[in-house]
């Protein structure tokens, strides 16, 4: 009772004014009490002036506060502080207003999304405020408000179609425009599941109202086009990629610069990856992989810098774009920061879109340099598997993926969560004209069914001078994924890590200066706020999403199986409150097995294309867990033809986040019974990792002979 009566009064006092935030409010970077979007500001530095803490007293950071979050299987995301509360969407989008100085739960709201509908598992990574109103998005394709006091629903639009493969991670955007009337601007992701056209669309904050839309690639010659830009466009395709959807998804990044009324978008991947399938002519493909400039008033294309023209690896451009004003050449110049997946750092001028300079922050083989004369990479030859697989760094996993960078002010810096892995392309037997792509195999790949070990790759904080294109210090990170990233006028830098552990860094050396436990791996990035005169820092900690799926490489933190927290974690000087219990990470998973069972080995290769085209997202590749989803090797229910046909194709666990699949008949059951039993029984002999290592070393002397001319 106590509890119910705290809580009431806690709302009470929460509503008592509808707190503003408007364009003034976010494009002011002196006042730091709150954390009122996605980047804290218009500019998305992710910078904070607040400075109670600081290097000189960091060590006395303490646990305030945490919160429970057992509701939600994903909290990879960013949540917003405004007036003492603070706002956070997780899961799927189920949107909390809690107090911001105890910890209390205000209101809850659950869009009430269809589990039977949702097949990836990446959840929410953020939501926006606009005067008095929360909007957020949803997977299944809708956008809503709510009211901010009450959690009361305002207004809910589909900004999808029914039916079809979007679905929305991202967090919207929003500003005022010149009527007075707010709004809020939304994309999708898709791309990389089924045939998609990407689109970014502007609505009215306060009615939901449509205002405009805009495709990132042209469609259909035949049907016209929408605009000059589509037109222009549709000169840098060939063949018909429109049958294919041509991807360009708008899937994370969006910043709006209140300097020139602009929305620059951060555009996606090529549907499929395989350009030789989308544009076998050749062309650059735009708008994919690109950063675009539009009015904001209008949705009018205003100029576009393309990163990666006809991109073949999923070196999307779906990366944070933060806006600031350096000396460059001795005069001050208003510029757009961007470290998309490619391993470039790109400083552009924000007026035209002009590159002014790009450098590699990591290992980068596909690309010798971006030549500045034309804004265009000089390409590695070969590296475009055109002629057989090709060894590339980075990656598709990207030198920087959507994990936030920051900015700072006062240090000159941008801070990257950093990450070094190579990825393996091979299009063979997937060649314009000699191949129909389906739905169902989208990525115009040959398929990659082995597990990853966990060497594959690393992390790191890079510390990167935009001005002079230099590392000022890199600080190396554990695994193959990490947490977004703040810095503060305090002089740190805060980010989650996926060992479990809260950490904070000094801004200018790159030393390790405080860290707390977590009890769980995090990839969600913090912030920072202010309430009654004590400066917080939080942060979401539980292990999902992407980083789930890497087998090995994702499984070697230990986060395996539903027993791990989801939870918010607030820090301040001074902090006493304990931090819940949580089970120590799992050492390693112990397959369980049943004699009796023979495997079929046709069957298991069926069940292997199956499982690898539906269930890795979710269970990791090659059957080896490494997040939320349970391990199948060690689970008794693929033993059971019954249990498992009950769960999988019947949806017996819809209530803990396993989506039913209703189309699998029998045999596709039978088949991923005896795959993962196959998987379950596999032990890697020295042959087996001798001919890994063989295959790795070809692929880099082709590489380097093919670099050569050779």
């Amino acid at each position: 009772m106590k509890h119910l009566i705290r809580s009431a009064a806690l709302l009470l006092a929460a509503s008592s004014a509808v707190a503003r935030v408007d364009n003034a409010a976010l494009s002011d970077d002196a006042d730091g009490r709150d954390w009122p979007a996605w980047g804290r500001s218009f500019s998305e530095q992710r910078y904070s002036p607040l400075d109670q803490i600081n290097t000189g007293n960091v060590a006395r950071l303490g646990l305030a506060w945490s919160l429970e979050l057992d509701e939600v299987w994903n909290v990879s995301s960013q949540p917003l502080a405004i007036d003492g509360v603070i706002y956070t969407a997780v899961g799927y989008s189920r949107v909390y207003a809690i107090d911001a100085k105890s910890g209390a739960v205000l209101w809850q709201y659950d869009p009430k999304v269809d589990a039977r509908k949702m097949r990836m598992a990446w959840g929410s990574r953020g939501l926006a405020f606009w005067n008095g109103k929360v909007i957020a998005g949803v997977q299944d394709g809708r956008l809503f408000a709510l009211d901010a006091k009450t959690g009361e629903k305002l207004w809910e639009v589909l900004t999808t179609r029914p039916g079809d493969n979007r679905y929305i991670t991202g967090a919207p955007r929003v500003w005022g425009g010149k009527d007075g009337r707010g709004r809020v601007i939304i994309g999708h992701g898709g791309a990389d599941f089924g045939h998609v056209r990407g689109y970014v669309t502007t609505y009215d904050a306060d009615t939901g109202e449509q205002l405009w839309r805009w495709y990132t690639v042209p469609g259909n010659p035949a049907d016209g086009f929408e605009n000059e830009a589509m037109e222009m466009a549709a000169k840098t395709w060939s063949g018909e990629w429109w049958k294919y959807g041509g991807g360009g998804t708008v899937w994370n990044a969006i910043t709006y610069d209140p300097e020139y009324d602009r929305v620059y978008l951060g555009t996606g991947n090529g549907s499929p990856w395989n350009a030789q399938l989308r544009n076998p002519g050749g062309g650059d493909s735009l708008f994919l992989c690109s950063i675009v400039a539009l009015d904001a008033e209008t949705g009018e294309y205003a100029w576009h810098y393309q990163t990666t023209p006809n991109e073949t690896w999923d070196f999307n451009s779906a990366m944070d774009m933060v806006t600031a004003t350096l000396v460059l050449g001795g005069r001050p110049r208003k510029v757009l920061l961007h470290a998309p997946k490619n391993g470039f750092f790109y400083v552009l001028d924000r007026e035209d879109g002009a590159l002014i300079s790009a450098e590699k922050i990591g290992k980068v083989t596909w690309a010798e340099r971006i030549d500045l004369a034309t804004g265009r990479p000089v390409e590695v030859p070969g590296a475009r598997y055109e002629d057989g697989p090709a060894l590339v760094w980075p990656g598709s996993g990207g030198t920087h993926n959507w994990h936030p960078m920051a900015f700072s002010p006062d240090t000159g810096l941008v801070y990257i969560p950093a990450r070094e892995m190579p990825g393996v392309y091979d299009g063979e037997g997937r060649k314009a004209g000699q191949w129909t792509m389906t739905p169902d195999d989208v990525l115009g790949l040959k398929g990659f069914f082995d597990d990853i070990p966990k060497n594959a790759g690393s992390t790191s904080l890079l510390a990167w001078n935009p001005v002079t294109q230099t590392q000022a210090w890199r600080k190396p990170t554990p695994g193959a994924t990490a947490g977004g990233v703040i810095v503060t006028r305090g002089g740190l830098v805060f980010q989650g890590l996926a060992d479990g552990r809260f950490v904070a860094t000094d801004a200018r050396t790159g030393a390790e200066v405080w860290s707390h436990p977590m009890g769980v791996g995090t990839q969600a990035p913090p912030l920072t706020y202010e309430v009654d005169g004590v400066q917080y820092v939080a942060v979401l900690a539980g292990w999902g999403g992407a980083p789930s799926l890497l087998g090995s490489l994702s499984a070697q933190h230990g986060w395996v199986g539903r027993q791990y927290p989801r939870r918010l974690l607030a820090f301040a000087l001074d902090g006493k409150a304990r931090l819940p219990d949580s089970p120590p990470p799992v050492d390693k998973v112990e397959p369980i097995d049943d004699p009796a069972f023979v495997v079929d080995a046709a069957k298991a290769a069926s069940g292997q294309r199956i499982y690898a085209r539906q269930c890795t997202i979710c269970h990791g590749t090659a059957v080896i867990a490494g997040g939320y989803a349970p391990d199948l090797r060690a689970s008794p229910v693929p033993l059971s033809a019954e249990a498992f046909n009950a769960i999988v194709r019947d949806g017996a666990l819809m209530s803990r986040g396993m989506p039913p699949f209703a189309e699998f008949s029998d045999a596709d059951l039978d088949a991923l019974r005896h795959y993962i039993r196959q998987r379950a029984r596999h032990e890697p002999s020295v042959w087996d990792q001798l001919g890994q290592l063989w295959d790795f070393i070809k692929l880099m002397v082709r590489m380097e002979l093919a670099k050569r001319g050779g």
